[in-house]
């Protein structure tokens, strides 16, 4: 063997050297990464705008499993869509959020001596989109008097009756007919809106719905739950003069 293959063997052998210290150095690297980060944890983003008030049971499909280190995941995360089943979501929630828990609130349920009565509103002048699972609202009834033979009155029919469910908008046909929805104009649009009530107020509802020329709600402010006084319950424009 020359001089010339020695030097090619031993620049061989360093470059083999090199290349294993480079390859120990990069797997160093990564092995540090690796523990520096810690294992990964599955969460949820959001791939599409949910409103707010809105059922998430079902908008599962309206949300991704992403991957992402345990240690830079927030302890609110939701890591499991089933913490979802019963929730509604409190506020607007944007494509590309990351789901958390304090996004969604338990849906509101019955209490002892409640029941639930649903009926139909007018779209535009009963809702208008305002109104919420959670919500409390004052029920107004107009009855135009004709049939009494008495002058057309309002009335609060109910204060503070808590919404339980918002259903989904209904063509409505006067002449057709989907359901007693009171006030509806013919081809418009009703919604279905249930309650939470007592008997009492479950009849009042239920006489409105039936007897009423227009039914509408009022969308109470939160805190604001103060009870109308009686002398505000009903009004006649004659009390006006």
């Amino acid at each position: 063997m020359n001089s010339r293959q020695r030097r090619g063997i031993i620049l061989l052998l360093l470059s083999v050297l090199c290349a294993l210290g480079a390859f120990a150095g990069v797997f160093a690297v990564v092995h540090d990464a690796e523990s520096k980060l810690g294992p990964e944890a599955t969460a949820y983003r959001l791939k599409a705008d949910i409103p707010a008030y809105q059922h998430l049971e079902n908008a599962k499909d309206r949300f991704e499993k992403v991957s992402m280190p345990r240690r830079w995941l927030p302890s609110t995360a939701v890591t499991d869509l089933r913490y979802l089943d019963g929730k509604i979501s409190v506020t607007p929630l944007r494509k590309g959020s990351l789901l958390q828990q304090d996004m969604a609130v338990a849906r509101p349920e019955l209490r002892p001596g409640q029941q639930e009565i649903a009926i139909m509103i007018d779209a535009a002048t009963g809702v208008a989109g305002k109104i919420y699972a959670g919500a409390k609202v004052n029920v107004y009834a107009t009855f135009d008097g004709k049939d009494q033979g008495g002058k057309p009155v309002s009335k609060v029919i109910v204060t503070n009756a808590q919404v339980i469910q918002v259903g989904k908008l209904t063509p409505f046909d006067r002449d057709g007919g989907s359901g007693g929805a009171t006030g509806v104009r013919r081809g418009g649009e009703a919604v279905p809106i249930t309650f939470a009530l007592d008997t009492k107020d479950a009849q009042r509802v239920a006489y409105a719905e039936s007897f009423a020329s227009h039914v509408r709600l009022a969308l109470v402010a939160p805190g604001g739950d103060d009870a109308v006084s009686g002398s505000d319950r009903t009004y006649t424009l004659d009390g006006d003069k």
